[in-house]
């Protein structure tokens, strides 16, 4: 359900990005938190990557000038910048609530993201060492 949301999202707010209100007249939020019992793994992926799709593509053209330009998401005034910000910290708590519900459903067979708990140390020796052999090569 997280995922049809960030996508309908993603498609809504970069779709036409400079040139039309991100709040499209088309979205309809509220089904993207209703998932059809017949949606597949293979949906979800789908619904996944073409919001990404979404977003690089709106953004791949920009030029540093294209960071004040001010565009509209739900009628309200920002420039790209603000617009960029906004979307990121938005797919970022969504993307926590994901590997949060991730990490409650995998229980003791969850593999980390990061360092692994208890394993701080041997991680910053791991790299400490890994930077001194490259600095050695050099």
């Amino acid at each position: 359900m997280l995922i049809k949301h960030v996508a309908g999202n993603m498609r809504s707010r970069w779709t036409d990005f400079l040139t039309t209100d991100g709040e499209k007249p088309d979205r309809h939020r509220d089904q993207e938190f209703e998932i059809d019992p017949n949606a597949t793994r293979a949906d979800v992926i789908e619904w996944w990557e073409g919001g990404w799709r979404c977003v690089f593509q709106a953004m791949a053209p920009l030029k540093p000038q294209d960071l004040e330009r001010k565009v509209f998401i739900a009628g309200r005034e920002h420039t790209v910048l603000q617009a960029i910000t906004r979307q990121l910290l938005h797919y970022a708590g969504h993307v926590n609530q994901i590997v949060f519900l991730a990490k409650h459903f995998r229980g003791a067979e969850w593999i980390s993201l990061s360092i692994p708990k208890g394993q701080s140390e041997t991680y910053a020796r791991q790299f400490e060492q890994q930077h001194a052999a490259r600095s050695e090569t050099r």
